[in-house]
């Protein structure tokens, strides 16, 4: 590919920089003006608040939520939620932060892919529970692992020397086997955790504790048999779960939905735009497309994750 013909090409990518930015500052300034582009009659706002991937932190989704709850035009909320499950106490925080939301809003739960064991966790905090019928749900367990490597060790001859101030203070450690005592411990700790899980469910649910046991053994059930079991209100996407948002919230009208900023705000997404369409632009020019990229990945222990 000669100069010219890469100069053309950033050209391009950053003349259409320069058009969106054009097209999304007349929205801007239509939206100020009450232009009937931008302004919805009939139609009120629903905050959309995704979660997804591996639940391991909840800062940012504790932020959206809320500055949702913060803002009068949102008239409900709903949570989207699209995770395997994750950790323990970050899941209980979700599910903590729904429920105070409840305080000023309507909240309800949207139920996609998967939404399951720390996913539906979380989700039992909110006023209602909407799945599709073959989502993945329900995963009501915990599993605690630690990897054992005492015997490759004393096969490369090769020692680790500890000094705790207990006999339990290095339960878990991954260069001896555990001794009975520390199985009895770490397997309590897994119990109490699950207990919680089965005891957060009933409460949310109204459901009897036994019933909530009958799937409590970690199995991963559909949307369809969890509606069945009691664990979801309805069937439907997440339209449909805004539907219900709003009128649990007594508010008229369909739903607008509202989904939070990217992060870095109109600036940052413009970059990202332009980005992408070097990048498409190189790719179409490059001898190397064919040959396609692979980036490994970092597989690292497990510590205790509601599934």
């Amino acid at each position: 590919m000669d100069q010219r013909r890469a100069l053309l090409i950033l050209l391009a990518a950053f003349g259409g920089l320069f058009a969106l930015f054009l097209v999304a500052m007349m929205v801007v300034v239509g939206s100020a003006t009450g232009s009937p582009a931008v302004a919805l009659r009939g139609k009120a706002k629903v905050g959309v608040v995704e979660v997804t991937d591996t639940i391991t932190d909840t800062k940012e989704f504790t932020e959206k939520l809320r500055r949702f709850v913060d803002q009068h035009e949102i008239k409900a909320i709903v949570v989207r939620i699209d995770s395997p499950g994750g950790s323990v106490g970050a899941s209980q925080e979700m599910r903590a932060e729904i429920i105070r939301a409840r305080e000023k809003k309507k909240v309800v739960a949207s139920l996609g892919n998967v939404a399951a064991s720390g996913g539906f966790y979380a989700a039992v905090g909110a006023d209602k529970v909407v799945a599709n019928p073959g989502t993945l749900t329900g995963s009501i367990g915990v599993i605690m692992q630690h990897p054992v490597v005492a015997d490759l060790m004393k096969a490369a001859k090769v020692d680790m020397q500890t000094y705790t101030s207990g006999s339990l203070k290095d339960s878990g450690s991954a260069f001896r086997h555990p001794t009975p005592m520390e199985q009895t411990y770490l397997q309590g700790i897994t119990t109490e955790i699950h207990q919680q899980f089965v005891a957060a469910v009933a409460e949310s649910r109204g459901l009897e504790r036994e019933k909530v046991m009958t799937v409590a053994d970690g199995r991963v059930i559909t949307g369809q048999t969890a509606k069945e079991l009691g664990l979801v209100d309805e069937l439907g996407t997440v339209w449909d779960a805004a539907v219900l948002a709003l009128k649990l919230a007594e508010v008229p009208g369909e739903p607008d939905l509202v989904y939070p900023p990217k992060k870095g705000g109109f600036l940052a997404e413009l970059m990202e735009v332009g980005a992408a369409a070097m990048v498409k632009a190189w790719r179409a020019e490059s001898p190397l497309q064919g040959l396609g990229t692979a980036w490994p990945g970092l597989v690292l222990p497990r510590g205790t994750d509601v599934r």
